[in-house]
């Protein structure tokens, strides 16, 4: 049939022209003409079916939720007032005490290379809900093991949590965020022992933030 052939020829014209011919010569088609040709039509071209339902998507740009933890008004455990922190090495510019602030703090870092503890002793037994942790590193590429262990008898048995590794390397990975949703009853020892680097160097290990709720 004449239309046919025409038909054959719409992959040279333009989206416009193709629907230009359909309404001007449709109504000398017979019905079964008329949906052959169509049928047709949308079957060969499947992707401006597509884009035609695409035009009429509402969208925004919007701009990325930065990361947020939260401050100590916000449910967190005041380690300060409820445990004595011990620690294996500490650096005089980052003390441990530093670990333990606002995220805006400068957190902890060891004095001295290899595997550091950091051990919470607390005056009264804890019930424990979540743990959240916070590294970063801004200049070497190395990869970190930690272990975080529990106690409910003043360390004689311990309980690990988890055993996380995480790989750092500048610019494109700097920063470990890890949230431990828990249910510990009775904790009167927390401990966090961080190996900085498994392939062994003179990394130093450090901790941004450590929070208890």
């Amino acid at each position: 049939m004449w239309w046919r052939f025409w038909f054959a020829r719409f992959g040279a014209f333009s989206t416009k022209l193709r629907h230009d011919f359909l309404l001007s010569h449709a109504h000398s088609l017979p019905q079964a003409s008329k949906s052959s040709l169509l049928e047709i039509w949308v079957q060969s071209h499947p992707h401006e079916m597509n884009s035609s339902k695409l035009r009429c998507m509402r969208k925004r740009l919007i701009t990325p939720t930065p990361e947020r933890i939260r401050t100590r008004g916000e449910g967190w455990l005041d380690v300060e007032r409820a445990a004595v922190v011990e620690v294996t090495s500490e650096d005089n510019g980052h003390p441990v005490e530093s670990a333990f602030v606002s995220e805006g703090g400068r957190g902890w870092c060891a004095a001295a290379p290899g595997s550091q503890t950091i051990r919470l002793v607390f005056d009264e037994p804890q019930r424990l809900r979540c743990i959240l942790l916070v590294f970063e590193e801004h200049e070497t590429v190395r990869t970190q093991e930690f272990v975080l262990r529990w106690s409910a008898d003043g360390g004689n048995s311990v309980k690990e949590i988890v055993r996380q590794q995480w790989n750092f390397s500048p610019p494109d990975s700097v920063r470990e965020v890890e949230d431990y949703q828990v249910n510990l009853l009775g904790v009167n020892v927390l401990e966090l022992i961080i190996n900085p680097n498994i392939g062994g160097g003179l990394a130093r290990a450090s901790l941004k933030n450590l929070r208890l709720s």
